[in-house]
């Protein structure tokens, strides 16, 4: 489908709206030849041959062309435009619910505001197309026509002498077309780079006042609004360049008219109130040609807005759900069908532009068991749990939810088995309980609390002015970074999913704090199955299963008293962190803590 196609699947809905609007215009621009034809006739039977009865009738019959005229114009206007308006609902609400459904590669690969452009500036040069500049054509198309068919009825000779100058309107019309694409596309281009450079600066204003480097954005920003001024600039010298030419031409028909036309009426072959009427045609033919030039103009930037919206939207995502997927319920809007738990990774690697990110990863967790993933930084252990959410496709082996593999199930309906708390915390800019409830809106405020409780926020939640009333900043500015980990974590548990993640979720409490939401942790119903990545060791030492990565590989796995006595890269980090521990206290310490919770 080309950009065109594509738009014209949006107009099809405001056909009939759009129609009426051109027909309206059509009326009026038949009634445009009325007035300097009355006119001629005022000139002619009224002033030069004393006939005075004639005059109120005929001034009568332009004053109601005139009321006529102004009423129609109104109506095609308010057509066009709400056209317009309700194309430019339709083709945004679907590009941004294209944007919803996009993976992760595309966005790592496109920036905030492109995308932000994509949705206002192109949006509106669309609408500025659709609500005037169709109709403006079409009118002066027509306008000249008439004008043209009006004079060749007057004075087929003087009709002749004007006609002289549309080839060379043809040509600078046509030479400017072709250079002023290019520009457009060049500024919007800089406009979009504008754009993403002021979102990220914003979003990241607190980086550059913490790295005190405000003259140093000052300067890359200068860059950027230069770059966008030079582009514009040079795209207003492109019709700057031939504005001048079309004015022109335009004042040459006026010097034709007079010249010539004067001459004809000496001669009598044309009367006064004729000539009066091709002059009052004459403004018909000059508005097309002097606005030839901003015409050309709007419909290039209209053309290249659609076809940058275009590239943006067709972009296909690769990791989508299968036309015949494990799971249709939500399809079809009922609840999505629950799943156990059972996860099993089957010789599962992942590459990214060529570089291996995991490899060769198998293990296998049964329904409500936990398991800890440990390892250095860049190890791979959020990318397996992308993998497991189907954020990314694994390169080769087999991610199994249940037995299924996840390349065969409902996207939806497996991420929505799925609570996780993300390691890089999000917050809308909303309330804490509407950020808590997310992912289920429609539950009570007494399941949200007791979200907050296990994870350890409620107490904070309530020392707030307006408890969990209070509207956090974007991201969650204005909150702590172990606050915002905690309302991460009770939005991921009020889910009540069958699969939780939480990628580092407590890297910024405290260790108490830790320790409380590890109990909690505990008391989630037992077929829950629990995957946490963390840096503690008192994170997931406690785990059915410890996973120990390293360069995209599982190296160790075990319980800790197995990790811990294998003396490998898990029994270092252990020892790094609580110091040199012999292995026989450290069971005695086990049994201690076992039996306390026997009792």
């Amino acid at each position: 489908m080309t950009p065109m196609k594509w738009f014209y699947s949006f107009l099809k809905r405001y056909r009939g709206l759009m129609f009426l609007g051109l027909l309206l215009t059509t009326v009026i621009a038949a009634l445009s030849i009325v007035n300097p034809y009355l006119s001629g006739i005022i000139v002619d039977d009224v002033i030069q041959a004393g006939n005075y009865d004639l005059l109120p009738t005929l001034l009568a019959f332009l004053l109601g062309v005139t009321l006529l005229t102004g009423v129609l114009r109104f109506l095609y206007q308010l057509a066009f435009e709400t056209a317009s308006q309700g194309l430019l609902y339709d083709m945004r609400s679907t590009v941004y619910r294209k944007f919803l459904e996009e993976d992760f590669a595309f966005y790592n690969k496109k920036r905030t505001g492109d995308l932000m452009s994509r949705q206002t500036g192109d949006m509106e040069a669309i609408r500025h197309f659709m609500a005037y500049d169709i109709y403006a054509v079409y009118q002066n198309i027509l306008l000249f026509a008439f004008a043209l068919l009006m004079i060749l009825a007057i004075s087929p000779k003087l009709a002749l002498c004007i006609l002289a100058v549309l080839p060379f309107t043809a040509l600078a019309t046509f030479t400017q077309s072709k250079e002023v694409k290019p520009a457009f596309q060049r500024n919007r281009n800089c406009f979009s780079s504008l754009n993403a450079f002021v979102q990220e600066n914003i979003s990241g204003n607190r980086v550059v006042k913490a790295f005190a480097k405000e003259d140093y954005e000052k300067e890359k920003f200068q860059i950027e609004n230069e770059r966008f001024r030079d582009a514009q600039i040079r795209g207003s010298m492109v019709w700057m360049k031939y504005v001048p030419i079309f004015e022109i031409l335009s004042y040459s028909l006026t010097v034709i008219l007079m010249l010539y036309g004067g001459y004809m009426v000496i001669r009598e072959e044309i009367t006064l109130g004729e000539l009066v009427r091709v002059n009052g045609y004459l403004w018909m033919l000059n508005s097309p040609l002097r606005m030839a030039g901003w015409w050309v103009n709007d419909i290039q930037n209209f053309v290249t807005s659609v076809e940058k919206i275009y590239t943006t939207y067709s972009e296909e995502p690769k990791v989508r759900t299968p036309r015949f997927a494990w799971n249709h319920a939500d399809s079809f809007g009922y609840p999505h069908e629950k799943i156990r738990g059972d996860i099993e990774f089957k010789n599962v690697s992942y590459s990214d532009d060529g570089e291996d990110i995991v490899r060769d990863i198998s293990f296998r967790v049964k329904a409500g068991q936990t398991v800890g993933i440990i390892g250095s930084t860049g190890s791979g252990k959020s990318t397996l749990m992308n993998l497991l959410c189907r954020f990314y496709d694994a390169s080769s082996g087999q991610v199994l939810v249940d037995g299924t593999d996840v390349r065969e199930m409902d996207l939806y309906n497996l991420r929505d088995n799925i609570g996780m708390a993300m390691q890089d915390v999000f917050l809308f800019s909303d309330t804490i309980e509407g950020n808590i409830a997310y992912g289920r809106p429609e539950c009570s405020f007494e399941q949200v609390k007791r979200a907050a409780i296990m994870a350890d926020a409620n107490h904070f939640i309530s020392a707030l002015p307006d408890g969990y009333d209070t509207i956090v900043g974007e991201r969650g500015v204005g909150l702590s970074g172990g606050q915002k980990q905690r309302i991460s974590l009770a939005r991921a548990l009020l889910k009540d999913p069958a699969v939780l993640i939480l990628d580092d979720t407590t890297s910024a409490v405290d260790m108490e704090t830790e320790s409380y939401i590890q109990k909690q942790l505990k008391t989630i119903k037992r077929d829950c199955t629990v995957f946490i990545i963390a840096y503690r060791i008192s994170s997931i030492r406690d785990a059915d299963l410890i996973l120990v990565m390293d360069n995209g590989r599982i190296i160790e796995h075990g319980t800790h008293e197995e990790l811990v006595a294998a003396n490998g890269y898990y029994a270092k980090a252990f020892r790094n962190q609580y110091g040199e521990i012999p292995y026989d206290l450290l069971k005695e310490h086990k049994k201690e803590v076992t039996a306390q919770e026997a009792q």
